[in-house]
């Protein structure tokens, strides 16, 4: 909501809240675009942004379920899964003490499109923003808005998912988000520190909150050490050492016809309808021929050879690497087919295809995004206006049975841009419902 108390933001209000230490890797500026207002939101989006965690924290049970089942069974839910990860980590996140364990912070990363719709193209454990997002909902709401999930609810929601407090470990790879989370730390208060992850001892025995990938362990000399103690719970990460939960592979199995049952079977009616309606149609990119008789769901292709020879206006599709890939984050892999050439497009799908069995892609239906004109100021600190496209990222915090909204950012990219992330010429702004 917004207050009859507003006040004009200005950017220089901006750079003069910004921490001593920074939030960013170049202290003292703002890698995006200011605004002087946050982005506002119709009831209907925030009504469903304030149910959806409790839907995503079921849909993980569920997938955790599906993946014990077939990993006990040696079916191919588990295999696929399991792709190109070192034997350690495949036993450790098969442990009996890991079974009921899920990630605290759930992070997707929505599109908001036309009539209000929007689209789970990504959902993050380790999710980057947090620091970023308490900051900017504080900022606002001193400036009489609003923001979804309060000015401090992002601290609010760490304090809950680890009442015990954490010790937040950011690796080297992560290092762009290094100043944001040990700002956040400080936050926290009591309980909450901030180290390197490099930094760990493996005999570390309090609440870690992991914020390394998992793919990156060998670059952190504890990791293992201390994934394994989690397995043997003698140790709490936050996430945990469960890579599996951590695939976009998920998205297409949501999908996959074979699993229907037993998505059914596992998720409340309502829970699985709304997942299927805000998911875009995924697919895994597998490289075994289809009987004759069969073809890929919703494209009614019977190979990937037609997929690679669809003309520009039909290849509405984005291919991406599922996880477990310093390539998996950032739009690093990401290739949008109707953004490149035939020849670009072949060649990205050939090359899903050849790393199939080691690092495993997935290829989504593009979903169209709605045009939205958000204030920003420039370079000269003029006052303008963007077209842009919009990316809300909720982080929902899991304390006991309730998962609960924290805070909202959105990213405001302009309207030639098919890729939307954080880069310099986008609007970063907390969300607010009005």
């Amino acid at each position: 909501m917004i207050s009859a108390r507003m006040m004009p933001l200005t950017q220089q209000d901006m750079l003069n809240a910004l921490p001593p230490g920074g939030l960013f890797p170049r202290a003292g500026e703002l890698p995006w675009l200011a605004s002087p207002e946050p982005l506002r939101l119709s009831r209907g989006v925030v009504r469903r942004l304030r149910g959806l965690g409790h839907v995503l924290a079921q849909f993980q049970e569920a997938a955790q379920k599906m993946y014990a089942d077939s990993a006990r069974r040696d079916g191919w839910v588990a295999r696929v899964l399991d792709a190109g990860k070192p034997e350690w980590l495949v036993r450790v996140q098969r442990s009996p003490a890991l079974s009921s364990v899920r990630p605290l912070v759930l992070r997707p990363d929505l599109l908001l499109g036309e009539n209000d719709e929007l689209s789970l193209v990504e959902l993050d454990s380790v999710p980057g923003g947090m620091g970023i997002t308490l900051w900017l909902s504080r900022l606002y709401a001193a400036h009489g808005y609003e923001p979804l999930g309060g000015a401090d609810g992002i601290a609010q929601g760490m304090r809950k998912a680890h009442p015990q407090g954490a010790l937040v470990a950011v690796s080297e790879e992560s290092a762009d988000y290094r100043p944001e989370m040990r700002w956040l730390a400080g936050e926290l208060g009591a309980g909450f520190d901030y180290t390197e992850a490099e930094m760990l001892r493996a005999d570390e025995r309090r609440m870690i909150y992991r914020f390394w990938e998992l793919f990156d362990s060998d670059n952190v000399p504890a990791a293992r050490s201390l994934c394994e103690a989690a397995a043997a719970g003698s140790v709490e990460l936050s996430p945990p050492p469960v890579a599996h939960l951590e695939e976009k592979l998920w998205l297409a199995l949501l999908h996959a016809p074979g699993l229907h049952a037993e998505w059914d079977r596992l998720l409340r009616a309502a829970h699985g309808q709304s997942l299927r309606r805000i998911v875009p149609h995924s697919w895994i990119v597998d490289p075994r021929p289809l009987p004759p008789t069969a073809a890929l769901p919703w494209l009614e292709l019977n190979s990937w050879d037609e997929v690679a020879r669809l003309g520009r206006t039909a290849r509405r599709l984005v291919l991406k690497i599922s996880g477990f890939s310093p390539l998996a984050w950032g739009s690093r892999s990401v290739v949008v087919g109707h953004d490149v050439s035939a020849e670009q497009w072949t060649q990205s799908l050939q090359r899903a295809l050849r790393e199939s069995s080691v690092t495993p892609w997935v290829m989504q239906e593009y979903r169209e995004t709605a045009i939205v004109q958000h204030p920003f100021y420039s370079a000269d600190g003029e006052l303008r206006r963007m077209e842009g496209r919009v990316r809300l990222c909720p982080y929902y915090f899991r304390s006991g049975d309730r998962t609960e909204l924290g805070g909202c950012l959105a990213t405001v990219v302009p309207s030639d841009k098919k890729k939307i992330h954080g880069m310099a010429d986008g609007i970063l702004v907390p969300c607010v419902e009005g």
